[in-house]
């Protein structure tokens, strides 16, 4: 079952989900890493990653184009 959900994402601040994409690129070079030398077990694990980092920059990306807010930046109070 998928760890990173849309709605668990929005939760998220911007901050979060630019540490998290960055943790997640990590990993993907160390899954492909031990792929190359056959020591993976599941090579599925590499596509669930790079579909983690898409799902995070697709809803990075609508927040900074203003089709979805995050949940932490409602509009600001008078």
């Amino acid at each position: 079952m998928r760890e990173l959900k849309a709605e668990k994402i929005r939760d998220m601040t911007e901050d979060e989900i630019q540490h998290r994409i960055g943790e997640l690129h990590e990993e993907l070079f160390n899954l492909r890493f031990r792929n190359g030398m056959r020591q993976l077990q599941n090579p599925l694990l590499i596509r669930e990653r790079r579909r983690d980092i898409a799902r995070l920059q697709t809803i990075l990306a609508e927040h900074r184009t203003g089709v979805r807010k995050l949940s932490g930046h409602g509009e600001p109070k008078a």
